[in-house]
Protein backbone atom coordinates (compact mmCIF):
# COMPACT_ATOMS: atom_id res chain seq x y z
CA UNK A 1 0.00 0.00 0.00
CA UNK A 2 0.71 3.92 -0.87
CA UNK A 3 2.37 5.53 2.71
CA UNK A 4 0.94 8.97 3.59
CA UNK A 5 -2.68 8.25 1.72
CA UNK A 6 -4.55 6.39 4.51
CA UNK A 7 -6.51 7.65 7.61
CA UNK A 8 -5.17 7.70 10.83
CA UNK A 9 -8.18 8.15 12.64
CA UNK A 10 -9.57 5.16 12.93
CA UNK A 11 -12.01 4.42 16.08
CA UNK A 12 -14.99 2.53 17.47
CA UNK A 13 -18.03 4.40 16.45
CA UNK A 14 -21.66 3.65 17.21
CA UNK A 15 -23.88 3.30 13.90
CA UNK A 16 -27.82 3.84 14.52
CA UNK A 17 -30.20 2.54 12.29
CA UNK A 18 -33.06 5.07 12.75
CA UNK A 19 -35.88 3.01 10.78
CA UNK A 20 -35.85 -0.14 13.56
CA UNK A 21 -33.30 1.44 16.81
CA UNK A 22 -30.58 -0.95 15.68
CA UNK A 23 -27.16 0.04 17.06
CA UNK A 24 -23.80 -1.22 15.69
CA UNK A 25 -20.08 -0.57 16.66
CA UNK A 26 -17.61 -1.12 14.23
CA UNK A 27 -14.09 1.30 12.99
CA UNK A 28 -14.64 4.15 11.20
CA UNK A 29 -13.14 7.86 10.55
CA UNK A 30 -16.93 9.57 10.22
CA UNK A 31 -16.99 12.83 12.02
CA UNK A 32 -19.81 13.51 14.00
CA UNK A 33 -21.07 16.05 16.95
CA UNK A 34 -23.56 13.64 18.74
CA UNK A 35 -22.38 10.92 21.23
CA UNK A 36 -24.33 7.69 22.73
CA UNK A 37 -24.19 5.45 25.89
CA UNK A 38 -23.44 1.81 24.66
CA UNK A 39 -22.87 -0.58 27.77
CA UNK A 40 -21.75 2.22 29.87
CA UNK A 41 -19.81 3.84 27.15
CA UNK A 42 -19.98 6.69 25.08
CA UNK A 43 -18.76 6.61 21.31
CA UNK A 44 -19.57 8.78 18.75
CA UNK A 45 -22.73 8.56 16.76
CA UNK A 46 -23.78 8.10 12.73
CA UNK A 47 -27.54 7.68 12.28
CA UNK A 48 -28.53 5.95 8.90
CA UNK A 49 -31.48 5.77 7.25
CA UNK A 50 -31.35 2.06 6.63
CA UNK A 51 -28.17 -0.93 7.43
CA UNK A 52 -27.99 -4.37 7.02
CA UNK A 53 -30.89 -4.88 10.04
CA UNK A 54 -33.54 -3.27 7.81
CA UNK A 55 -32.62 -3.59 4.40
CA UNK A 56 -34.79 -6.24 2.47
CA UNK A 57 -32.03 -7.96 0.35
CA UNK A 58 -30.59 -8.89 4.20
CA UNK A 59 -33.71 -9.17 5.88
CA UNK A 60 -35.80 -11.18 3.12
CA UNK A 61 -38.85 -8.97 3.87
CA UNK A 62 -40.09 -6.37 1.89
CA UNK A 63 -40.83 -3.03 3.11
CA UNK A 64 -41.18 0.16 2.50
CA UNK A 65 -38.75 3.41 4.07
CA UNK A 66 -39.78 6.79 3.51
CA UNK A 67 -38.07 9.19 5.77
CA UNK A 68 -38.49 12.28 3.84
CA UNK A 69 -41.75 11.81 1.98
CA UNK A 70 -39.61 11.02 -0.71
CA UNK A 71 -42.28 8.92 -2.68
CA UNK A 72 -45.08 11.51 -2.20
CA UNK A 73 -42.63 14.30 -3.41
CA UNK A 74 -41.81 12.31 -6.50
CA UNK A 75 -46.02 11.44 -7.20
CA UNK A 76 -46.67 15.07 -6.93
CA UNK A 77 -43.47 16.29 -9.33
CA UNK A 78 -44.41 13.77 -11.69
CA UNK A 79 -48.46 14.00 -11.57
CA UNK A 80 -48.86 16.06 -14.56
CA UNK A 81 -48.03 13.48 -16.97
CA UNK A 82 -50.20 11.41 -16.11
CA UNK A 83 -52.05 9.74 -18.70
Amino acid sequence: MRKGIHPENYRVVAFKDMSNDEVFLTKSTANTNETIDVDGTEYPLVKLEISRTSHPFYTGKSKLVDTAGRIDKFKNKYAKFKK
